[in-house]
């Protein structure tokens, strides 16, 4: 097989934490070259200038681009990215592009691969987001020419979309793969570097619902008050960059005041889960409350609209945004006890990653998609 040129793209830093395996398998594997795409939050010093952590991962080639500055709505950070992404993409001329999730970022890098005539892969198509995501989320399945899923059901909706069988691929969720490795740095390193001074805390990760944007102070300043009156030792990270990310950061920064929050614009996605692994439970509505946490076994409360269905985890205590239920569910998760749960994986997707890559026919995958109609 002629070597094969992979290129993925990172946005954020959750969605580099689903594609490291990824990469880190791809560029192990002879005949394959694995190269990256680095943009969005990562290149934002406000949300800690992540690219670091991406350079720190020792990959070889890493190809860094601003796509936004702290003004731009959702369109004209896609369109950007759609501009400089394209430039690359005629220099390196590679034969897939690798997208995750729901993000503008992904789907730039759809648009770009279909409408080149580049191989599109997604990964984590096929699952319920809410919010704006969902709609991205989708569009990029759409635009794929292969989707690696988490699970049945994600297939399940795929078919649904009109997605050929033999292009979806269940892998699980790759992020699981670092979680299960015996490689996630010590405990009291992870506190030491970040200076967190408490053994016993939660984290607290809140992201803003775009659609529900003209309720989001309110939601917010419900669950700060949650939070004050649990009097809980508490590791808050900051959202994600979508509309209203600074209504939630002003409104919760000055907890960081306080002796038992710590809070961060970023964390290291190591670190992160070694933070998560060892805390009591995980507050908000990040994804990381319905995929990790219950890998872990760990009591997650999510807030909101914003997972609605993507998980049916024991360990997830589902709550409005009333200070009060906030409150009362915290005080619940502190007293629970959970097994770990396996519905998005078992870690070994960099594994069936490859598989795929390598498999019969793969690369001879047809550009021209056709919707197939369930019989």
């Amino acid at each position: 097989m002629q070597c094969k040129s992979i290129l993925f793209l990172t946005g954020t830093r959750a969605d580099f934490g689903k594609l490291k395996s990824l990469i880190q398998k791809t560029e192990s594997m002879k005949g394959m070259e694995a190269h990256l795409f680095v943009t969005g939050m990562h290149m934002l010093a406000k949300y800690g200038m992540t690219a670091i952590e991406v350079e720190k991962s020792g990959f070889k080639s890493i190809y860094k681009y601003i796509n936004q500055n702290n003004e731009d709505s959702m369109d004209i950070v896609l369109s950007k990215t759609i501009h400089g992404l394209s430039d690359y993409v005629k220099e390196l001329k590679p034969d897939m592009i690798v997208v995750h999730g729901d993000r503008v970022e992904a789907l730039a890098g759809a648009i770009v691969g279909a409408l080149n005539n580049i191989l599109v892969a997604h990964i984590e198509g096929g699952e319920v987001s809410g919010t704006i995501d969902e709609l991205i989320r989708h569009s990029v399945s759409k635009m794929a020419h292969l989707h690696f899923v988490s699970n049945q059901s994600a297939k399940s909706r795929l078919l649904q979309l009109g997605e050929k069988s033999d292009s979806i691929f269940i892998i699980g969720s790759p992020d699981l793969d670092i979680m299960k490795s015996d490689t996630l740095p010590d405990l009291e390193e992870v506190k030491q570097y970040y200076e967190v001074p408490f053994d016993d805390y939660a984290i607290v990760m809140f992201h803003p619902v775009t659609t529900e944007v003209d309720q989001l102070k309110e939601h917010v300043s419900s669950l700060r008050q949650a939070l004050e009156s649990t009097n809980k030792n508490l590791i808050i990270i900051y959202p994600n960059n979508d509309h209203g990310s600074s209504i939630i950061i002003d409104e919760l920064l000055p907890l960081a005041e306080q002796p038992n929050v710590r809070m961060f614009p970023s964390i290291r996605f190591e670190s992160f889960l070694t933070l998560l692994k060892y805390s009591r439970c995980i507050i908000g509505n990040s994804s990381a409350g319905v995929r990790e946490a219950p890998f872990y076994g760990l009591p997650s409360i999510n807030i909101g609209s914003r997972q609605n269905g993507r998980s049916a985890a024991k360990s997830i205590f589902n709550v409005s945004t009333e200070a009060d239920e906030i409150s009362k569910a915290i005080e619940l998760a502190y007293q629970s006890d959970f097994e770990p749960e396996t519905e998005f994986g078992i870690g070994d997707s960099d594994v069936m990653f490859v598989s795929a890559l390598t498999s019969e026919g793969f690369w001879e995958t047809s550009k021209q998609k056709l919707f197939v109609d369930i019989s």
